[in-house]
């Protein structure tokens, strides 16, 4: 069976996802997915060289519970304002019991989302007590779907002004703040939110932690590639949490080329909230993992089906 968007957008809600990611990243702490690193390949034009406009191509899979899933995803940036998205990609849920591919789904919105509900958790975990503004960099897919995202999770920025947007293309972020009730202002009054959102597809940092508040927690989404940043080295000295060690170490060039250390996994801070997080500020660097995709994909699954697991 395979499921366009819009088949599997009327099974998809935050309300549903967040919790469902939730489970699945303690269950990844605790060591109950099996995971490896994502597998990328470099693609440029056929007969091109180096110098070409970049896009990968990833192999994302997982086990979880009674269920095999992949995603292979693409993303090209020189797709932006031609009508195909940056981002597409593919997810196929198999049966663990006997391999049994049971549906391909459209993984475009299914990226989207879940990788929003990630800092939906985040931010429950970590967000400084009483955080009432939240500051977006970026104005793209990713931007709308985390305001939307974090106002699931935390009422306080559905307020008026609360929600604060820059982008590159400032017509874009008056847009975006148009369409989402927020303020389009500068960078810097944008990073000096409760929370900081880093959606962008910078290369080199944008973020600087002068800007930031003392206890502030910040949410890096952009930058995927051990050679991009978008976060300071000062940024990077608050006490820095990941989805996955492994992910983080080898995938983020604000961990790697910081020389930051992974203090926890998120999935370890949900389990245990009783330890204290050390320092005043934290940043929490989001990835993206196969495992997420498979739990969105799952739900999806059961929501058709009328069933559950």
């Amino acid at each position: 069976m395979y499921l366009a968007e819009e088949d599997v957008r009327p099974y998809l809600s935050y309300e549903r996802l967040i919790p469902a990611i939730r489970e699945a990243l303690v269950d990844y702490s605790a060591g109950r997915v099996e995971q490896p690193l994502r597998q990328i390949l470099r693609v440029v034009p056929e007969g091109g060289d180096a110098g070409a406009p970049p896009g990968w191509f990833a192999v994302m899979p997982a086990i979880h519970g009674p269920w095999l899933g992949v995603k292979t995803v693409t993303f090209f940036p020189t797709n932006a304002g031609t009508g195909v998205p940056t981002h597409l990609a593919t997810v196929t849920l198999m049966r663990r019991e006997t391999g049994e591919p049971v549906a391909v789904m459209d993984g475009r919105l299914i990226t989207e989302m879940r990788t929003a509900a990630v800092s939906a958790v985040a931010l429950e975990a970590l967000a400084p007590k009483g955080a009432r503004t939240l500051g977006i960099l970026g104005a793209g897919v990713q931007a709308e779907a985390h305001v939307e995202a974090l106002r699931t999770v935390w009422p306080a920025f559905r307020e008026a002004g609360a929600v604060r947007i820059w982008a590159r293309n400032g017509e874009k972020a008056r847009e975006l703040s148009g369409r989402m009730g927020a303020e389009a202002v500068g960078i810097e009054e944008a990073a000096g939110s409760d929370v900081v959102v880093t959606v962008t597809a910078a290369t080199k940092p944008v973020l600087r932690g002068a800007w930031l508040k003392d206890e502030s927690l910040v949410i890096a989404v952009g930058a995927v590639g051990a050679h991009l940043r978008e976060l300071d080295d000062l940024v990077m000295e608050g006490t820095l949490i990941a989805e996955s060690r492994q992910g983080a170490e080898n995938e983020s060039g604000d961990v790697i080329l910081s020389g930051a250390q992974v203090f926890a996994e998120l999935g370890e801070v949900l389990v245990d909230r009783s330890n204290a997080i050390p320092g005043r500020r934290k940043v929490f660097k989001s990835l993206g993992m196969a495992i997420e995709d498979l739990t969105a994909a799952r739900l999806v699954w059961e929501g058709r089906a009328g069933t559950k697991g």
